[in-house]
């Protein structure tokens, strides 16, 4: 479980957001940290059984400061990303942990631009594959919707008039999930991790598809 000094703990690092505060503190957050460590492998591994991870980064607390105008040099909250095996398999699962800011994220963050227009053909192509996994009940009760930042209008190549517009402008691909802090002390809160992750995965396999496959439909690999 995600205990609640976790969660005070980062509420004081967000009032006292500065080196002499965290250095008298550090015994505190690396007690969390570790606990969390703990949380955290045991997702990847109840996970392992539904998806080929390749990687589990848990983020660092201290921020990049150098090109930063926030000199504040933590971090407030607690983080990991859970890449898919590549080049087959595509998409990355995001935890997010702070305090009545806690969330689920996933998708394609930044495409390069071959992935990117290879997304944006496949949907001027034919558009009701992504749709329907859209609609969805467990996709669209969990996120809603697709998000992500997006051209005022269409790229270069592309009709404005085209009726899948709205999702060839996207310049990001990703679905959020939030969570408030009680849902987030919850003792089931690791199987709603795993639900959420799990409700992802149609997405992430059929974009898996599209980005392993030219617009003949013949494999690239």
């Amino acid at each position: 479980m995600i205990s609640k000094p976790v969660l005070d703990f980062l509420s004081e690092l967000q009032l006292n957001n500065n080196r002499e505060w965290f250095a008298e503190n550090k015994a505190r957050f690396e007690e969390h940290q570790k606990a969390f460590k703990t949380f955290l492998q045991e997702i990847n591994a109840a996970f392992a059984a539904h998806d080929s991870i390749e990687k589990m980064q848990i983020h660092r607390i201290y921020r990049d400061i150098r090109f930063s105008k926030d000199k504040t040099p933590y971090k407030n909250n607690l983080s990991v990303s859970f890449d898919r095996t590549k080049p087959y398999l595509r998409g990355g699962y995001y935890l997010h942990i702070q305090p009545q800011a806690s969330f689920i994220g996933g998708g394609f963050w930044e495409p390069n631009a071959e992935d990117l227009n290879r997304i944006r053909k496949e949907f001027e192509l034919d558009d009701s594959y992504i749709r329907s996994i859209i609609a969805e009940k467990n996709f669209s009760q969990a996120f809603g919707t697709l998000q992500g930042q997006e051209l005022k209008t269409a790229p270069k190549g592309f009709d404005k008039e085209h009726p899948a517009i709205d999702l060839i402008r996207k310049k990001q691909y990703l679905v959020y999930r939030r969570f408030s802090d009680k849902e987030v002390l919850d003792k089931n809160f690791k199987e709603e991790i795993l639900h959420t992750f799990l409700a992802m995965r149609p997405f992430f396999d059929y974009m898996s598809d599209v980005l392993g496959t030219n617009l003949n439909g013949e494999s690239l690999y």
